[in-house]
Protein backbone atom coordinates (compact mmCIF):
# COMPACT_ATOMS: atom_id res chain seq x y z
CA UNK A 1 0.00 0.00 0.00
CA UNK A 2 1.13 3.56 -1.22
CA UNK A 3 1.24 5.87 2.08
CA UNK A 4 0.61 9.37 0.93
CA UNK A 5 2.69 12.12 3.18
CA UNK A 6 0.94 15.08 4.39
CA UNK A 7 3.35 17.22 4.38
CA UNK A 8 4.96 16.41 0.92
CA UNK A 9 0.89 16.59 -0.63
CA UNK A 10 1.09 20.24 0.64
CA UNK A 11 4.23 21.04 -1.15
CA UNK A 12 3.18 19.45 -4.05
CA UNK A 13 -0.04 21.17 -4.13
CA UNK A 14 1.96 24.57 -3.65
CA UNK A 15 4.02 23.94 -6.14
CA UNK A 16 1.63 23.14 -9.11
CA UNK A 17 -0.94 25.60 -7.98
CA UNK A 18 1.91 28.12 -7.58
CA UNK A 19 4.63 27.01 -10.35
CA UNK A 20 1.50 27.12 -12.84
CA UNK A 21 0.65 30.88 -12.49
CA UNK A 22 3.63 31.91 -13.15
CA UNK A 23 4.21 29.52 -15.94
CA UNK A 24 1.33 30.54 -17.62
CA UNK A 25 2.69 34.40 -17.13
CA UNK A 26 5.74 33.60 -18.63
CA UNK A 27 4.34 32.19 -21.57
CA UNK A 28 2.29 35.60 -22.25
CA UNK A 29 5.59 37.53 -21.87
CA UNK A 30 7.63 35.26 -24.43
CA UNK A 31 5.10 33.30 -26.40
CA UNK A 32 1.88 35.00 -26.15
CA UNK A 33 0.04 32.25 -24.80
CA UNK A 34 -2.74 32.90 -23.17
CA UNK A 35 -4.11 36.33 -24.39
CA UNK A 36 -0.43 37.74 -23.81
CA UNK A 37 1.67 40.35 -26.12
CA UNK A 38 4.55 37.81 -26.54
CA UNK A 39 8.17 38.35 -26.96
CA UNK A 40 7.86 41.68 -29.00
CA UNK A 41 4.94 43.58 -27.02
CA UNK A 42 6.28 42.60 -23.73
CA UNK A 43 9.89 44.14 -24.69
CA UNK A 44 7.86 47.68 -25.45
CA UNK A 45 5.63 47.58 -22.27
CA UNK A 46 9.37 46.86 -20.46
CA UNK A 47 10.74 49.71 -22.15
CA UNK A 48 8.00 51.75 -21.20
CA UNK A 49 7.86 50.79 -18.01
CA UNK A 50 11.97 51.67 -17.35
CA UNK A 51 13.57 48.52 -17.90
CA UNK A 52 16.19 48.98 -20.49
CA UNK A 53 16.79 47.46 -22.87
CA UNK A 54 13.28 46.21 -23.25
CA UNK A 55 14.24 42.67 -25.52
CA UNK A 56 16.36 41.39 -22.69
CA UNK A 57 14.57 42.51 -20.13
CA UNK A 58 11.44 40.81 -21.50
CA UNK A 59 13.56 37.46 -22.20
CA UNK A 60 14.60 37.67 -18.26
CA UNK A 61 11.40 38.10 -16.97
CA UNK A 62 9.59 35.69 -19.08
CA UNK A 63 12.55 32.99 -18.52
CA UNK A 64 12.01 33.87 -14.52
CA UNK A 65 8.63 33.29 -14.75
CA UNK A 66 7.61 30.15 -17.20
CA UNK A 67 11.06 28.80 -16.40
CA UNK A 68 11.05 28.77 -12.93
CA UNK A 69 7.41 28.22 -12.66
CA UNK A 70 7.64 25.27 -14.87
CA UNK A 71 10.84 23.90 -12.48
CA UNK A 72 8.74 24.87 -9.69
CA UNK A 73 5.45 22.83 -10.58
CA UNK A 74 7.88 19.28 -11.20
CA UNK A 75 9.86 20.21 -8.18
CA UNK A 76 13.15 20.42 -10.29
CA UNK A 77 16.56 22.20 -9.25
CA UNK A 78 13.55 23.58 -6.52
CA UNK A 79 16.15 26.25 -5.11
CA UNK A 80 17.42 27.77 -8.43
CA UNK A 81 13.33 27.89 -9.53
CA UNK A 82 12.05 28.97 -6.58
CA UNK A 83 15.03 32.03 -6.79
CA UNK A 84 14.45 32.61 -10.42
CA UNK A 85 11.01 33.25 -9.67
CA UNK A 86 11.25 35.40 -6.40
CA UNK A 87 13.46 37.54 -8.71
CA UNK A 88 11.41 37.81 -11.27
CA UNK A 89 8.75 38.95 -8.94
CA UNK A 90 11.03 41.16 -7.03
CA UNK A 91 10.62 43.21 -10.64
CA UNK A 92 7.60 43.56 -10.75
CA UNK A 93 7.07 44.36 -7.22
CA UNK A 94 9.13 47.62 -8.37
CA UNK A 95 7.18 48.50 -10.98
CA UNK A 96 3.85 48.15 -8.93
CA UNK A 97 4.93 49.68 -5.49
CA UNK A 98 3.88 53.37 -6.18
CA UNK A 99 0.16 51.83 -6.83
CA UNK A 100 0.74 50.96 -2.91
CA UNK A 101 0.44 47.69 -1.57
CA UNK A 102 -3.30 46.59 -2.82
CA UNK A 103 -3.87 44.52 -6.43
CA UNK A 104 -7.32 46.22 -6.19
CA UNK A 105 -5.69 49.68 -6.66
CA UNK A 106 -2.72 48.06 -9.18
CA UNK A 107 -0.68 47.96 -6.07
CA UNK A 108 2.14 44.92 -5.29
CA UNK A 109 0.04 42.37 -3.33
CA UNK A 110 0.32 39.91 -6.20
CA UNK A 111 3.26 39.20 -7.50
CA UNK A 112 4.94 39.86 -3.67
CA UNK A 113 3.06 37.05 -2.70
CA UNK A 114 4.21 34.48 -5.90
CA UNK A 115 7.55 35.78 -4.90
CA UNK A 116 6.80 34.94 -1.34
CA UNK A 117 5.81 31.45 -2.26
CA UNK A 118 8.47 30.78 -4.45
CA UNK A 119 11.29 31.49 -2.68
CA UNK A 120 9.73 29.61 0.14
CA UNK A 121 9.30 26.75 -2.17
CA UNK A 122 13.16 27.67 -2.68
CA UNK A 123 14.21 27.51 0.69
CA UNK A 124 11.77 24.21 1.97
CA UNK A 125 12.86 21.90 -1.09
CA UNK A 126 9.99 19.77 -3.22
CA UNK A 127 9.14 17.14 -1.21
CA UNK A 128 9.12 13.14 -1.66
CA UNK A 129 7.13 13.87 -4.71
CA UNK A 130 9.16 16.17 -7.13
CA UNK A 131 11.86 15.01 -9.71
CA UNK A 132 14.43 16.70 -6.97
CA UNK A 133 13.43 13.92 -4.38
CA UNK A 134 14.02 11.16 -7.69
CA UNK A 135 17.18 12.76 -8.42
CA UNK A 136 18.18 11.75 -5.03
CA UNK A 137 18.25 16.17 -4.49
CA UNK A 138 21.36 16.74 -6.76
CA UNK A 139 20.32 20.04 -7.28
CA UNK A 140 18.63 20.89 -4.12
CA UNK A 141 21.88 20.88 -2.10
CA UNK A 142 22.64 23.99 1.02
CA UNK A 143 24.89 24.95 -1.84
CA UNK A 144 22.89 25.35 -4.49
CA UNK A 145 19.97 27.41 -2.61
CA UNK A 146 23.24 29.49 -1.58
CA UNK A 147 23.93 29.96 -4.90
CA UNK A 148 20.80 30.36 -6.26
CA UNK A 149 19.47 33.36 -3.60
CA UNK A 150 22.53 35.17 -3.96
CA UNK A 151 22.23 35.13 -7.89
CA UNK A 152 19.00 36.20 -8.00
CA UNK A 153 18.69 38.53 -5.24
CA UNK A 154 22.03 40.30 -7.06
CA UNK A 155 20.22 40.18 -10.43
CA UNK A 156 17.08 41.78 -9.18
CA UNK A 157 19.21 44.49 -7.26
CA UNK A 158 20.86 45.36 -9.89
CA UNK A 159 18.03 45.32 -12.72
CA UNK A 160 15.43 46.92 -10.40
CA UNK A 161 18.13 49.62 -9.36
CA UNK A 162 19.20 49.99 -13.29
CA UNK A 163 15.17 51.14 -13.54
CA UNK A 164 15.40 53.25 -10.58
CA UNK A 165 17.95 54.52 -11.47
CA UNK A 166 16.70 55.42 -15.70
CA UNK A 167 12.86 56.78 -13.97
CA UNK A 168 14.87 59.39 -11.55
CA UNK A 169 17.09 60.67 -15.10
CA UNK A 170 13.86 60.93 -17.25
CA UNK A 171 12.11 62.79 -14.75
CA UNK A 172 14.82 64.87 -13.91
CA UNK A 173 14.73 65.38 -17.92
CA UNK A 174 11.38 65.92 -17.94
CA UNK A 175 11.48 68.83 -15.34
CA UNK A 176 14.34 70.74 -16.80
CA UNK A 177 12.44 70.55 -20.06
CA UNK A 178 9.18 71.70 -17.90
CA UNK A 179 10.81 74.41 -16.63
CA UNK A 180 13.04 75.76 -19.59
CA UNK A 181 9.61 75.97 -21.58
CA UNK A 182 8.40 78.13 -18.83
CA UNK A 183 11.25 80.34 -18.09
CA UNK A 184 11.34 79.68 -14.33
CA UNK A 185 14.42 79.40 -12.82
Amino acid sequence: MVRLHRKDLGLLALRVGTGGVLFAHGAQKLFGWFGGSGIKGTAQAMEAMGFRPGRPSAVAAGLGEAGGGLLLALGAATPAAGAAAAGAMAGAVAVHRPAGFFATQGGYEYPAYLGLVAAALGLSGAGRYSVDHLTRNRLDSPAMVALAFAASAAAAVAVVGRRERTLAAKAETAAQTQTEDTGEV
